[in-house]
């Protein structure tokens, strides 16, 4: 079934977040209802209490609501089960709607795999992280990676978020694989953000979890008083992370903040953090929307070693990288950035021109639209 004007595949993406924001589906549902088709994004909200249906530049945003906390490793199963079955139940009702299921991870994966079978529809396959590698699994993670491999090798299409995560697949080798960056689009010159003249400020916006190293950067801020630091985002050890930094009066703790408000507050930044935990296997799969969101905004970006966004960023020399966890090596090359502003203008630009040549979202867009005009046009 091909794309035109006068008959467009319609397409269900569907994502186990509220998408309050999510700005990597965001920006797919975006780019492919431009390119024509007719776009609906189905959600969980797991709480929040948000609308249950909202009309988006483009797409039609649906949530089902499934009650279940966050961050309580195999507690959560029972309520990832019952949304699951809530999203196979959707899919099976609202089958007209659809020719193609877009399913993110594999708790999306699993549901969206039997609706495509019971309804001869086509299924896309975006591993965001492998659960296997990132999530608390246990005993289970023999078991998801196995679920994984199923749902990879039996998907019309796989998208992985790097190239480095080909391994994850392990013997898979998918009908169509694409490799899409979590870049974000082009709106540097749109952006006014600015800090306040005279001070070294910093900015992390994104999940608020003890694998991320911010425990080290507001150790860091405690020490150095004349330095800002914008904090924004939720997770799973928000109350945490809150505490500390309603503690320190050079921190700003933003809170759960839209992707507008997240961009601003990193274009106002001289720097950004995004230190993850090599201990956490999926991290040495990185690739994360914080790095190629400092290409774009030409801000350097500090990283830590062993999470292959160092060897990014080291490839295309737009940071600097320090041990995880290390507070003096933080300190140290926070030091260095905030002394010499000639380096910093020298990294974002060149984390700038790698974004240009590499990782824009203009080349992501065209990799996407044109990996679903292929399965439009050839069917399954």
């Amino acid at each position: 079934m091909g794309v035109d004007a006068g008959s467009a595949d319609s397409v269900v993406l569907v994502r186990s977040t509220p998408v309050a924001p999510d700005p990597r589906v965001e920006r797919a549902a975006g780019a492919l209802a431009e390119a024509g088709f007719r776009v609906t994004v189905v959600g969980w909200d797991r709480g929040w209490k948000l609308a249950a249906a909202e009309d988006r530049p483009g797409f039609r945003l649906v949530r089902i609501r499934v009650p279940a906390p966050f961050g309580r490793g195999l507690r959560n199963l029972p309520g990832l089960l019952r949304w699951q079955v809530a999203l196979l139940g959707w899919l099976l009702e609202n089958r007209a709607r659809y020719d193609i299921i877009h399913a993110c991870d594999l708790d999306t994966a699993l549901p969206g795999l039997l609706a495509a079978r019971a309804c001869r529809k086509r299924l896309v396959f975006e591993i965001f992280d492998s659960y296997a590698d990132a999530f608390r699994v246990g005993p289970l993670r023999g078991l998801t990676r196995r679920l994984e491999a199923l749902a990879a090798s039996q998907a019309d299409a796989v998208i992985l978020a790097d190239d480095v995560r080909r391994a994850q697949l392990g013997k898979v080798r998918p009908r169509r694989l694409a490799v899409i960056y979590n870049s974000p689009p082009d709106i540097r010159l749109e952006l006014e953000g600015r800090g306040e003249a005279g001070r070294f400020e910093i900015a992390y916006v994104g999940l608020l979890d003890a694998t991320r190293g911010l425990s080290t950067l507001l150790e860091v801020m405690a020490r150095r008083p004349n330095w800002t630091l914008d904090l924004a985002g939720f997770g799973v050890d928000e109350e945490h992370f809150i505490g500390r930094a309603r503690a320190l009066s050079n921190v700003r703790f933003h809170g759960r903040v839209d992707y507008p408000t997240a961009l601003r507050l990193m274009a106002g930044a001289d720097v950004l953090v995004a230190t993850y935990d090599p201990a956490v296997p999926n991290h040495r799969y990185a690739s994360p929307n914080k790095l190629f969101e400092a290409m774009m905004l030409g801000k350097p970006i500090i990283v830590a070693q062993g999470t292959h966004v160092d060897n990014l960023v080291e490839r295309h020399e737009c940071g600097l990288v320090v041990p995880y966890g290390d507070t003096a090596a933080l300190a140290a090359a926070l030091e260095r950035l905030a002394a010499e502003p000639d380096l910093r203008r020298a990294l974002g630009a060149a984390g700038r021109r790698a974004y240009e040549a590499f990782y824009s979202w203009e080349l992501m867009r065209a990799r996407l639209v044109g990996l679903y005009r292929e399965l439009a046009a050839g069917g399954s």
